[in-house]
């Protein structure tokens, strides 16, 4: 079992690597946007065909690798023959994946008119060309994690969030070149989806595409020096996969129902921009910057965290030990909390800035427009950011069955929302609705799961959360006010541009975070502690 100093260790080297990935994910979207720009026909052809792999990876491997994975490796490890598990195990992911791929790359045309049936033609052909280079990075999805996951499982947990840093690195190399070749959005047609030729597509989507083969492939080497001698094995019979295909397949319903609700609002996005009468409007790429934006926070603390406690949750439910288990989704629930709470609130008052930063080469109509949706979403952070940490106790349980009415309950909310925008918002607003709409679906999951948990681990630690969480609420708010002062006083001394972006994101930023920080010390909230000491140790040793 993972020990806390372990824990925090083994989230501290996630969140480094997380971090570097973060930062070179935005200078890929600023690259891309100085391709493609982030609104218009190409930009949102591109944003459907790669989100496909990435979609189709959720909904056929991801959840379920998550579901059966983790446990399945940490029971097997126990054991004599764990490592004959495990091979045969990703024996059979490798081979689904290849074959699941072949056949979805085959089908991209019925993919791209199911999340984005309302387009011109001419961009509906260029989604579909771009999704034939872009849905085989399915399998390599698949490959990395797998193998990442096998890495945690055995505490190995650097390399699966680094190997990220190399797909970033390598399509940022790919958009450069396209924009030394071809030239930027802003200085071509490139937004029209008629001008594309095959070579553009080429480039840009192999580029992509090239990315994420190097990110499973870097994971290769990082295995052997973890002491994981795999070579392919067949045959279930034996193999203990039977409980694990059960687990699989209530994942598999699960993630279904949630694809449900994001098909709505893939599709009100890519309708947006031709209902509208001109202008700039928010569309599929306008949505999926945002989502870069909100996801900062979460993938740095949220996603590390939960990574790192997932391996002692899946011990701690494996011996049944109930309490270890309500301890560390606490511990959890509040950490997360901790930093989702003040990162939703200075998120919201930065967002004009902040997405400046995000799309510096787009124009500043554009950047207006994904600042609404931003604003939207970060408001469900914290919710989220739960939501999150007690899937991983579900899946420590391998109870993927347990989540469902969950699941059924958010693409509900997530789906009637959008509905309900499209109905009464105009055309420019349906993307914030559903922003807003994914935002309360959030809370509903973690609210749900909270009361099903309950049941399983003896209660959720619940009067500890809360008020850990009015007590974050209680600092952040003066903080707010902090930045948003600075904010207009800066508004007021710079003019509009990327500088001033800049300067009011460190300003206004790094005060609200210190105002923040320094109410949390004066409420002698513990959590920050726990939270801080592995980063502070980490910056002392790199003095030394």
């Amino acid at each position: 079992m993972t020990s806390p100093s372990g824990v925090r260790r083994g989230a501290a080297l996630m969140a480094s690597g997380t971090a570097v990935s973060r930062v070179l994910g935005l200078l890929r979207g600023i690259v891309l946007v100085a391709a493609i720009g982030a609104t218009g026909q190409a930009a949102d052809a591109f944003d459907v065909a790669n989100k496909l792999p990435n979609v189709l990876y959720m909904l056929l491997a991801g959840g379920v690798l998550n579901a059966i994975l983790v446990p399945q490796v940490v029971r097997a490890y126990k054991r004599e023959a764990g490592q004959e598990y495990v091979d045969r195990l990703l024996t059979l992911g490798f081979v689904m994946l290849a074959g699941v791929s072949l056949v979805l790359t085959v089908a991209a045309p019925l993919l791209v008119h199911l999340y984005a049936a309302d387009v011109p033609p001419s961009q509906a052909t260029l989604a579909t060309t771009f999704a034939y280079w872009c849905i085989p990075q399915l399998f390599f999805y698949g490959v990395y994690a797998l193998l990442g996951q096998v890495l945690n499982a055995r505490g190995s947990f650097g390399p699966y969030m680094w190997a990220p840093v190399v797909n970033n690195v390598v399509a940022i190399a790919g958009f450069g070149v396209f924009v030394v070749v071809f030239g930027s959005a802003q200085q071509t047609d490139v937004a029209t989806a008629a001008t594309w030729t095959s070579g553009q597509v080429a480039l840009l989507a192999g580029a992509s595409t090239a990315g994420v083969v190097a990110q499973a492939l870097v994971l290769v080497p990082a295995l052997r020096r973890a002491g994981v001698g795999y070579r392919p094995r067949w045959g279930l019979r034996g193999s203990g996969l039977g409980r694990a295909g059960q687990v699989a397949t209530w994942t598999f319903v699960g993630l279904v129902v949630g694809q449900l609700g994001f098909i709505v609002v893939s599709r009100a996005a890519a309708a947006a921009p031709h209902a509208a009468d001109g202008g700039v409007v928010a569309g599929n790429a306008a949505y999926t910057a945002a989502f870069l934006v909100f996801m900062l926070p979460h993938s740095l603390v949220t996603v590390s965290l939960a990574t790192a406690l997932f391996t002692r949750l899946s011990g701690q439910a494996h011996d049944e030990d109930a309490d270890g288990v309500r301890a560390t989704f606490s511990y959890g629930v509040r950490v997360v909390g901790l930093f989702t709470i003040a990162a939703a609130a200075l998120l919201f008052v930065l967002s004009r800035p902040v997405t400046g930063i995000v799309l510096m080469t787009a124009d500043r109509e554009s950047v207006e427009v994904v600042a609404l949706v931003v604003q939207a979403m970060v408001v469900g952070l914290p919710a989220f950011g739960a939501w999150s940490m007690a899937q991983r106790v579900f899946y420590a349980y391998e109870d993927a069955r347990g989540m469902v009415p969950i699941q059924v309950a958010m693409a509900v909310v997530v789906a009637g929302g959008t509905l309900l925008a499209q109905a009464f918002l105009p055309p420019r607003s349906w993307v914030v609705g559903a922003a807003l709409a994914m935002s309360v679906s959030y809370v509903v999951g973690a609210v749900a799961a909270a009361w099903l948990l309950r049941r399983r681990i003896g209660g959720v630690d619940g009067p500890r959360i809360l008020r850990l969480h009015v007590r974050a609420t209680l600092a952040v708010l003066p903080a707010v006010a902090v930045a948003a002062t600075a904010t207009r006083v800066l508004a007021l001394a710079l003019p509009d541009g990327l500088l001033r972006a800049v300067v009011t994101c460190v300003v206004a930023g790094g005060l609200g975070g210190a105002v923040y920080v320094g109410a949390l010390r004066l409420l002698r909230v513990e959590e920050l502690d726990g939270m801080l000491r592995p980063v502070l140790a980490r910056l002392r040793g790199a003095r030394r």
